[in-house]
């Protein structure tokens, strides 16, 4: 096993396989970018308080704090007080699985074909073109997935869940209180039966599906207000649980979504096909 102790900024090469990538911080900001180079590069752009410790064992590079552990990360409190502070860039090959633990920072994530597993107390966090499956958990922090293709499983207490041009078969998401907002890419259809499930508690719904989209919709709210925008679905109640159910296309896919207290609204995306110009 080799280690660093890192106490200010600077930079890393690591030119022994990296397949294993485990980053915990508390404050400033985490990026890790998949490359197709076998070397691991690391830049340390700021370090505050305690130092970082970096350890490298086989294949798995660990960068993180003395007492900063995965297990207990999202009930973790500093018992010093003492302020802390980093900025971390990583690019590592992008078939690594990668593990980020967050406390009140900001994580990017893009280009990873491995696992991604993600969990943060507070600060938002982005993942972007993840092929590998997906899993992220957050108590206050907003989670945005940007043209992910892996299975997708994110967990948030009160912050907002987006998926933007969202490509994977596999969308499971829920929140207690935070929006869910989920926007599926229309090339998507080419490829395998989606099966989405969303839930939550008082947290408002979106979807946004292609038209024609393929789907069994089940979509049903307590005490909210619903809306849809395709002629082929029913909207049924109209005091206490509003519902809205059928088939879009061959219903190949699957869409269930529930909310107690929160709106739903199945949104259509605006056709996007080229038109020749009639003269």
């Amino acid at each position: 096993m080799t280690e660093w102790s890192v106490a200010e900024p600077g930079e890393l090469t690591l030119d022994e396989p990296v397949r294993h990538l485990q980053i915990r911080l508390v404050n400033g900001t985490v990026n890790v970018v998949g490359t197709d180079e076998a070397a691991t590069r690391v830049e340390f752009a700021e370090v505050e308080g305690p130092p970082l410790v970096v350890t490298q064992e086989g294949s798995t590079l660990t960068i993180s704090y003395e007492d900063l552990h995965w297990k207990g990360l999202l009930k973790w409190l500093d018992p010093k007080g003492r302020r802390r502070r980093a900025v971390v860039s990583v690019a590592v090959p992008a078939g690594a699985d990668v593990e980020v633990g967050t406390i009140a920072a900001e994580a990017v994530i893009s280009g990873i074909r491995g696992r991604t597993d993600v969990r943060g107390v507070s600060g938002d966090t982005t993942l972007v073109g993840l092929s590998g499956p997906v899993r992220a958990e957050s108590v206050s922090g907003g989670l945005e997935a940007q043209s992910v293709t892996g299975a997708l499983r994110a967990n948030s207490v009160s912050g907002d869940v987006t998926l933007v041009e969202g490509a994977g078969a596999s969308v499971k998401a829920d929140t207690v209180s935070g929006a869910l907002v989920i926007d599926l890419d229309p090339q998507r259809l080419d490829g395998p039966p989606a099966d989405i499930r969303l839930t939550s508690v008082s947290g408002e719904v979106a979807i946004r599906l292609a038209d024609p989209a393929d789907a069994t919709v089940q979509a049903s709210t307590t005490g909210g207000s619903v809306a849809n925008a395709f002629d082929d679905l029913r909207v049924a109640g109209q005091w206490g649980t509003k519902s809205i159910t059928g088939t879009l296309g061959a219903g190949r896919g699957s869409l269930k979504a529930t909310t107690v207290s929160g709106s739903i609204a199945l949104l259509r995306r605006p056709d996007e096909t080229p038109h020749e110009k009639v003269v």
